[in-house]
């Protein structure tokens, strides 16, 4: 293994254009990876740009009229069938939609083959993590589930435990159902419960097939969820689920919605928050993976604000060369900022809540708060079908 970090990077990726008034704007790309450069993470990893998924890559997880319809709509986007989810309000169809998108696939498998082989320690590709594509149809701004074909090629390479931690707003739907009976996979999610957002599964009774029990664990967070029962609720149900099932690779999606800020769900997480949980999975990796870790992006639309310093963080903390919270944003980011968007940088990767507080588990349970009750739900649900204490 060379000990060093790759960043999967194409500029091509910021072609994944749903159109101007669409919330999954390419700018949140382009800024991460200016920010990644401005910190000089760019020369403390190897920078990769893998090959688009091909076809048999893709009906890994794909289904292949999907894939040959997603091929017609990039052609002709009035042809784009909304059988599939295509040409919908949340994935209208776009020239060249179907070249894109097994490019920003290619960049997660890439990522599994570096990881799993030992030509890189870590491997990060912010602009995947699109979790939702199932496989006959586009959802949820995913067009290909980059997540799960990188798992499935981990798994044809020969990996027998591959751990899927998704803390996205949203229930990474697409990757539980792609792995639902395999029990080969342990995908959690920690999101927004699912009676108040999409797409409204998640649910903890939700815990794979009969033949992969257990395998499937949904942390189902109330609206207003912050940064101390956010932690709670990670540290409470992650590490036991990890250190049980002691993957041979730890794949990761950091979905920067959860943020206070987010327009499009109801966490009050911060920043700091979500690069506490990025530390805590890169520790993980390192305990139970032998190091092995493949970090996504996901969600996120505050794409000025949160969106590059999260995914930064991240990159950084990939590299081994963590950004410090209180760090000042180099001058030459913000002018880049405002220049493109006519909106003002943040000053600092911060949002000023670090350290963030939180307890643990072992501190006691509240039964009158709800996130208590989340968290004991979830534990309730999964952790006596694999031999846990809940």
């Amino acid at each position: 293994m060379s000990g060093r970090a790759q960043l999967m990077w194409d500029e091509a990726v910021t072609g994944y254009d749903f159109g101007p008034d669409h919330p999954m704007d390419p700018v949140r790309l382009s800024l991460t990876r200016r920010l990644v450069d401005a910190f000089g993470l760019d020369r403390e990893m190897d920078v990769v740009a893998a090959k688009a998924a091909g076809d048999s890559t893709l009906r890994l997880v794909h289904r292949e009229d999907y894939v040959e319809a997603v091929k017609t709509a990039s052609v002709d986007p009035r042809a784009a069938d909304g059988a599939y989810g295509l040409g919908t309000m949340d994935d209208p169809a776009f020239a060249r939609m179907h070249e894109v998108s097994a490019l920003i696939a290619g960049q997660s498998v890439g990522a599994a083959e570096a990881v799993w082989r030992g030509e890189a320690v870590h491997a990060v590709n912010f602009a995947g993590g699109l979790h939702h594509a199932m496989p006959g149809g586009a959802s949820g701004f995913c067009i290909y589930n980059d997540a799960s074909l990188a798992i499935a090629r981990l798994l044809e390479l020969g990996a027998e435990r591959v751990a899927y931690v998704d803390v996205d707003v949203h229930h990474g739907d697409g990757v539980q159902a792609a792995f639902w009976e395999d029990p080969r996979v342990l995908t959690v999610s920690l999101h927004e419960h699912p009676r108040t957002l999409f797409p409204q599964t998640g649910w903890p009774e939700e815990t794979g097939a009969e033949s992969a029990e257990g395998s499937a664990v949904n942390v189902a967070l109330p609206a207003g969820t912050g940064d101390a029962g956010w932690l709670r609720a990670f540290h409470s149900v992650v590490p036991e689920l990890i250190a049980d099932f002691r993957p041979q690779v730890l794949v990761t999606q950091h979905g920067a919605d959860t943020h206070f800020e987010d327009p499009l769900a109801h966490l009050a997480v911060s920043l700091d928050a979500q690069r506490a949980v990025q530390v805590a999975c890169h520790e993980l990796a390192h305990e139970y993976a032998e190091g092995r870790w493949v970090a996504l992006g996901g969600g996120g639309y505050a794409v000025v604000d949160v969106v590059p310093r999260s995914w930064t963080h991240l990159v950084a903390i990939a590299a081994g060369r963590e950004i410090a919270p209180e760090s000042v944003i180099p001058e030459s980011w913000r002018q880049e900022v405002f220049a493109r968007t006519r909106q003002l940088a943040p000053a600092r990767m911060t949002d000023g809540r670090w350290p963030v507080e939180w307890k643990g588990w072992e501190s006691g349970y509240d039964p009158a708060d709800r996130l208590d009750q989340a968290v004991l739900a979830a534990r309730r649900a999964v952790f006596p079908l694999r031999g846990l204490l809940a």
